[in-house]
């Protein structure tokens, strides 16, 4: 066997391994969805959840998947391949392992946005709903040109440890103020913002499924489609000029799309973090560094952990309920600490 034949099929060998690994979390997402249909304060058996599908429940059991659990289902697989996507770019762009939209504090720019929002104004009828993602991108954005003005030096471009310690500088202050916003609202107000801040998939109705879903429709295809732009940041700045690569355009498109899913994501499931850094690694570990198999493999992975946490979180207290993100936040933690522990940035 040649060298080139030998490459050839390594390559085609390694393409199967990696097509496997991402039917096999398909297969898991599907798992877990039907797992989280039946869970809840009031739980529906095998057979109920089969026969409420077929159209053959109660009206009950309807209204209890069809109007509550099924659009919080699809919410959590939506936000979970936004964030995971969109800290798989942020990554990519800034060459930092530690990179993800909550830790940067990109979602608590959109997240500022969206209280403000819902602080004045009813999210009941249609128009607020569909208006709140391009609420969030607008504060996502916002928030996003702050840290990059501030951690960009010139003559040096910006280091993988100004930008992190920028972004979390950035979202201590907006946190803050958040906290002192809260103090204007009313009771009932604070309560409801009190658990969004702990990520809590409050959007659960088909509006805000609806309102999310075009953002992931269009941003999804074009991240996937500038994978190879990601693998060529992924040589260095210099080596990616050298091959032709317009490095300011192409990260300022790649940071918009992650800013668009992650705000997105923020205005219809609150403070979800570490789902973006999670889910990127375990990607990388399963796959490797390709973009064209870590973009689709890291957004499954992110749909896996958010459905489950949320699964999670309806269960084990019922009838009370554990927002998703402090589920999240409880795997999260201890893993941003050990990949900081490794890093040598």
């Amino acid at each position: 066997m040649t060298e080139e034949n030998y490459i050839s099929a390594y390559q085609q060998k390694k393409h199967r391994k990696n097509i496997l690994l991402i039917l096999t979390i398909c297969l898991l997402i599907i798992i877990m969805f039907m797992i989280s249909m039946g869970t809840g304060f009031i739980r529906l058996t095998p057979i109920e959840l089969v026969r409420t599908l077929f159209g053959m429940g109660t009206d009950k059991q309807n209204i209890i998947l069809f109007d509550f659990r099924l659009p919080r289902i699809v919410i959590s697989i939506l936000v979970g391949m936004a964030l995971a996507v969109s800290g798989s770019i942020l990554q990519g762009v800034s060459r930092n392992a530690l990179a993800d939209p909550g830790i940067l504090g990109i979602n608590s720019g959109a997240g500022l946005a969206v209280m403000l929002f819902i602080s004045f104004f009813p999210t009941t009828t249609a128009a607020p709903v569909f208006f709140l993602p391009i609420l969030a991108f607008v504060g996502a954005a916002a928030t996003a040109i702050l840290i990059y003005v501030l951690a960009y030096k010139r003559g040096e471009g910006i280091s993988p440890t100004r930008l992190l310690l920028t972004g979390v500088a950035v979202a201590a202050g907006i946190s803050a103020a958040m906290i002192v916003l809260t103090l204007r609202l009313s009771p009932e107000n604070y309560q409801f913002v009190a658990i969004w801040m702990a990520g809590s998939i409050w959007g659960s109705n088909w509006s805000f499924v609806l309102a999310l879903l075009p953002w992931i429709l269009i941003l999804l295809p074009i991240a996937y489609s500038k994978a190879r732009v990601l693998n060529t940041f992924n040589l260095g700045e210099i080596p990616a000029t050298g091959l032709g690569l317009a490095i300011e355009k192409e990260r300022l498109i790649l940071l918009a799309i992650a800013v668009g899913l992650a705000g997105a994501s923020v205005s219809v499931s609150g403070g979800i973090g570490f789902i973006g850094l999670i889910a990127p690694h375990l990607a990388r570990q399963l796959v490797g560094a390709k973009h064209q198999y870590l973009l689709p493999t890291a957004a499954l992975i992110g749909s896996l952990l958010l459905i489950t946490a949320d699964t999670i979180g309806r269960w084990i207290l019922q009838p009370s309920e554990i927002p998703a993100g402090i589920v999240v936040a409880v795997i999260g933690a201890p893993y941003f600490l050990y990949l900081l522990a490794r890093s040598k940035a």
